[in-house]
């Protein structure tokens, strides 16, 4: 009764863990992803970010260097614009650093004082917080610039940019909610020149003409080359750099008619200034917008459980749209999927490989009583210690069912010799203990006492490691006290029911 009781108190207390896909890894560095307005230009996105990297290194003397990566690659390996820039920031020691209140200031403050003196003092752009590592992961498992995404799918885009407006004043109030900015969304001013169907028809003028002449004027045509040495070098026409901006110049450009004459495009086309949608994002054939997300302080299960009852309470979604959590919530839950598949089957093979050893189906579940003992050791171990659930975690608890199941069938096989040898069931089992004592504590304490440099390090990738080595030596602690204690006591009352008298005293007299 006392196992069952802790067992299930565990299951209650792993319930309220939380989860998270991998531990945050601190690697040292950081990186401040600056994302600009899709209608900056690349020279004032330039500008933008010169004087953003001036502020920082005249604002903190813990940064050794600042280099940046600004605009979209040639190949589109990472989801940016061109006026975005990942800015990486490379730190001093961290005895260097500035003290609060006595104590040296932690990297996450650190990195929150760039984000605030960066709003403060170079409007125009939103700063998100990241490591290089971890956002070149994101990027590439999620295709978004943060470790968590809120999309919202639908048809119409004006409907998905309110939904999303909504959303994120929702989000915002979530505790935990760290940086919360926009992917790809907002309106882009554009030059728009609609022909004038009938007036094209009135002077006899091809749409393609029309086409030909914005496309020179705006953009260039090549009409031939230069030759330098081996190199040849495209000649390209098109307006002038200030009469390309100027749309009074634009209204005034000549098109040729079949007659030989000349007509000012405002004459055939309405030419004026508008806003469109910059970049219309679709996922699976479906329009989407989505909300960057990075957690902090906060394990990122617990953040979307509340999130997603927080925006289906204030959040009312029209007919036909849709929202999904993406990026580290969806890769946690798609491991989550892929164990519920895996450790039942690895356990069912197991199952059958000690059903042949012992020959006895009551045996094995005898054997497999240590997996639910030493998986509440591991469950106390890392609640204790305020861990949430990770996949790392999920690793140790995996390894510590083998050494659980190991040490039963080392037990038990042994007090199956000893009845072989003409033992009665309670003089094997006080026997077998005894002489599978220090066996079993051997196994208990080089599995326990190799982890415990993993679980007390604090260097640099540590984290990923610390929830493994926590789950193993709490297991075994627990799994090692039902190997000498718990599972010699149900061997006897199990099998000394289940044992034939006559053919055990029998049994005694042959051998006598």
């Amino acid at each position: 009764l006392p196992m069952v009781l802790a067992f299930a108190g565990s299951l209650w207390v792993f319930s309220r863990l939380g989860a998270e896909f991998i531990p945050k890894l601190d690697e040292g560095d950081g990186i401040l992803q600056l994302v600009k307005s899709q209608s900056t230009g690349l020279q004032t996105g330039l500008e933008i970010q010169k004087r953003s990297e001036q502020v920082l290194l005249a604002e903190f003397p813990e940064i050794r260097n600042i280099f940046s990566r600004m605009g979209a690659a040639e190949i589109a390996t990472d989801p940016m614009d061109p006026g975005d820039a990942d800015t990486y920031v490379m730190l001093k020691p961290r005895e260097t650093w500035r003290k609060v209140d006595g104590q040296t200031i932690t990297k996450d403050k650190l990195m929150e004082a760039m984000q605030a003196v960066l709003a403060r003092k170079v409007p125009g752009q939103a700063a998100l917080i990241n490591q290089p590592i971890a956002m070149r992961f994101d990027e590439i498992m999620a295709g978004a610039r943060a470790e968590l995404s809120l999309k919202i799918f639908g048809d119409d885009y004006d409907t998905l940019e309110r939904l999303a407006n909504e959303a994120r004043e929702v989000i915002e109030k979530v505790p935990g909610a760290g940086d919360v900015e926009f992917d790809k969304i907002g309106l882009t001013p554009q030059l728009e020149i609609r022909p004038d169907r009938a007036a094209l028809q009135r002077y006899a003028i091809h749409s393609d003409d029309l086409n030909r002449v914005v496309e020179t004027a705006l953009a260039g045509t090549e009409v031939g080359f230069m030759q330098d040495g081996n190199r040849r070098f495209p000649i390209v026409v098109r307006l002038a750099e200030e009469l390309r901006g100027d749309i009074d110049a634009i209204r005034r450009l000549p098109v040729g008619t079949d007659s030989g004459g000349l007509i000012a495009l405002e004459r055939i086309a309405t030419i004026t200034n508008t806003t469109q949608v910059g970049t219309v994002v679709r996922e699976n054939a479906q329009r989407r917008v989505a909300i960057l997300i990075n957690v902090r302080g906060r394990d990122i299960a617990s953040f979307v459980e509340e999130a997603q009852v927080k925006l289906h309470a204030q959040v009312k979604l029209p007919e036909g749209y849709w929202t999904e959590f993406g990026g580290q919530f969806k890769n946690l839950v798609a491991a989550k999927q892929r164990l519920a598949i895996v450790v039942p089957l690895a356990l069912a093979l197991i199952f059958v490989l000690i059903f042949f050893a012992l020959g006895s189906v009551r045996q094995v579940l005898l054997v497999y009583t240590g997996i639910p003992l030493a998986i509440t050791g591991g469950i106390f171990a890392i609640w204790i210690r305020g861990m949430p659930f990770t996949i790392s975690a999920g690793v140790g608890f995996i390894a510590l069912s083998g050494v659980a199941v190991l040490n039963g069938l080392m037990m038990i096989s042994y007090f199956n010799l000893l009845r072989e040898r003409g033992r009665d069931v309670a003089t094997c089992v006080r026997e077998g203990a005894m002489t599978r004592l220090r066996p079993v504590l051997m196994t208990a304490l080089v599995a326990s006492l190799g982890f415990v440099p993993m679980a007390i390090a604090s260097g640099a990738g540590t984290k990923v490691q610390r929830p493994l080595a926590t789950v193993v030596i709490g297991g075994i602690l627990s799994s090692t006290f039902l190997t000498l204690v718990l599972l010699p006591t149900l061997y006897e009352w199990i099998e000394g029911r289940n044992s034939d008298p006559q053919k055990s005293q029998a049994t005694e007299q042959t051998n006598n």
